[in-house]
């Protein structure tokens, strides 16, 4: 291939893993925030590749003889990390921050802000939120990024604000399966209907594009009104805790069938609690837990057994008449025990409850026959119950 063919199609480039780290006091109150900053930038620059002219990335001063990127560190820790009113927030900070650079920079048209904010959680002391102790809150990471992009003139910029969650480590014991996939040759998984499910879920939601007014203030970036209500990118904290809720509840509650049906789910919940967001995007990779095979110890360890068996009894009747409303609790009791015995499976406090409603009509007397029937009844559950059973596992309220 000959060298004039040869071009560059595009070019890219800055910094990362810029660490920014701030405190906001008010009195007594801190306020903490830690972020990881990536921030890349688009524009005039191919000749700084094609003809090794570092003109277009070198900005100094009479102060700094560095590269225009150290600039940009220094500028982003000692300027916009201390002085910007949005610190507090990840989305109004890179907004700013991504403003700032295709603002003050002619031949810089585009800008990619990526902020990555720890979770620092304040220390509890006796029931109380301390005012300036904290500890890290496991691995879990919010992400804001947004792309500025001025090509179509300094007074005409549009950002486009991404945001969501990554290494959100989750696990339920129960309530997830997968069955009736394709099955041939190649296939060596076994269908279950009850597993341990676990993800390190990394979400990612987009809002609609936002253009920024040409009147903004670059170094407060004060945005129009209209822009700034609920559910936009500019309320991106109200938005991240909602889609973080969403994204927790629905794992926990949902009947999983699969992996991609939940995470369906979790992204048509954020999508219809977010009216600015466009769309949502979920990488669930599954944490396996696999179960041991014990079948050489005489264990089978490989089949779920677990028998929930809820008895209610409503009994409306007289008290005349109650013998005959025992007698069939008794039979019910009994055909229970023959199909336990059965499955030699014990009656514990975990998987049966009984309750027992009852209504007594004042011009009715007792009839001792059901009072000896219900005795016989509970004296033949003896030998299945245990005491846990009698401590916790019935109930007896007062029917209305």
């Amino acid at each position: 291939m000959s060298s004039s063919s040869v071009y560059l199609s595009h070019a890219r480039y800055g910094k990362q893993a810029i660490r920014v780290f701030r405190v906001v006091k008010e009195d007594k109150w801190h306020t903490v925030v830690e972020y990881n900053v990536t921030v890349l930038l688009e524009g005039d620059i191919d000749v700084s590749y094609t003809k090794a002219d570092n003109s277009v990335v070198v900005a100094t001063d009479s102060r700094l003889t560095h590269t225009f990127m150290s600039k940009l560190i220094s500028m982003l820790d000692a300027d916009l990390a201390k002085t910007s009113p949005h610190i507090l927030h990840p989305e109004r900070f890179a907004l700013h921050l991504g403003t700032y650079m295709v603002s003050k920079y002619s031949h810089i048209h585009k800008s990619f802000v990526t902020v990555e904010q720890l979770r620092w959680k304040r220390i509890d002391v006796n029931g109380q939120e301390h005012p300036h102790s904290f500890w890290r809150d496991g691995d879990e990471k919010r992400l804001a990024s947004v792309e500025v992009d001025a090509t179509k003139g300094k007074d005409k910029i549009v950002a486009v604000v991404s945001a969501g969650i990554s290494d959100l480590l989750v696990l339920k014991s129960t309530g997830s399966a997968f069955e009736n996939f394709v099955r041939d040759e190649h296939t060596t998984l076994i269908e279950v209907d009850d597993r341990i499910f676990s993800t390190s879920i990394d979400l990612k939601y987009t809002y609609a594009p936002l253009n920024v007014p040409a009147n903004a203030v670059v170094d407060s970036f004060k945005i129009a009104d209209e822009l700034t209500t609920e559910g936009t990118a500019w309320d991106g904290n109200s938005v991240a805790a909602k889609a973080r809720t969403a994204t927790l509840e629905v794992f926990a509650e949902d009947e999983s069938a699969s992996v991609q049906a939940s995470l369906y789910k979790m992204a048509e919940r954020i999508l219809a609690e977010n009216k600015h967001v466009q769309n949502v995007s979920y990488t669930l990779p599954n944490k396996h837990y696999i179960p041991v095979d014990m079948r050489y110890a005489g264990i089978d360890n490989l089949t779920p057994c677990v028998i929930l068996l809820r008895l209610q009894f409503n009994l409306s009747a007289s008290l005349l008449s109650l013998h005959r409303c025992v007698l069939c609790i008794c039979s019910t009791l009994l055909s229970v025990l023959a199909l336990l015995g059965l499955f030699r499976h014990p009656f514990t406090a975990e998987n049966v409850e009984i309750s027992f409603n009852f209504r007594v009509s004042h011009q009715d007397t007792i009839d001792i026959s059901s009072v000896f029937a219900a005795a016989s009844c509970l004296c033949g559950l003896f030998p299945f119950l245990n005491w846990e059973f009698f401590s916790k596992g019935y109930v007896l309220q007062p029917w209305t």
